[in-house]
């Protein structure tokens, strides 16, 4: 992964490359463990030029990286950026989690204010 790309950079590229469902695919495959680049092609209807462009998408994300195993040519997850994107992710999902718990307080309120209050009875019992 290029460490020289700043953390914007580095989410830029995190959600470019999980934009697409063939990529997201090819990385749930790679979370089961390293696999080859022609057996991540098999599932796809697609050319090996085409499933080549999508893994230097991923790579260049820093969300792949290549391992050479004798004559096949094997990718494997890298976690970071995922980690990195999460992180920044749940950010969001704290403040968003506050504001539902805001507007719940203000339902609770409104519906305790609009409650009707008990009819009395006037002095000569009507």
């Amino acid at each position: 992964m290029n460490h020289a790309l700043s953390q914007s950079a580095r989410l830029d590229a995190t959600f470019a490359a999980l934009s697409d469902p063939t990529r997201r695919a090819i990385l749930s495959r790679l979370a089961n463990g390293e696999v080859s680049v022609m057996d991540l092609a098999k599932p796809f209807s697609m050319s090996q030029p085409a499933i080549s462009k999508h893994l230097k998408v991923l790579e260049r994300a820093g969300l792949i990286s290549g391992i050479k195993d004798a004559q096949k040519r094997l990718r494997k997850l890298e976690a970071k950026p995922l980690e990195e994107a999460t992180e920044w992710l749940e950010n969001y999902r704290k403040f968003w989690e506050g504001r539902f718990k805001h507007l719940d307080s203000l339902l609770e309120e409104l519906k305790f204010s609009k409650q009707p209050s008990p009819k009395r009875k006037n002095k000569k019992g009507e």
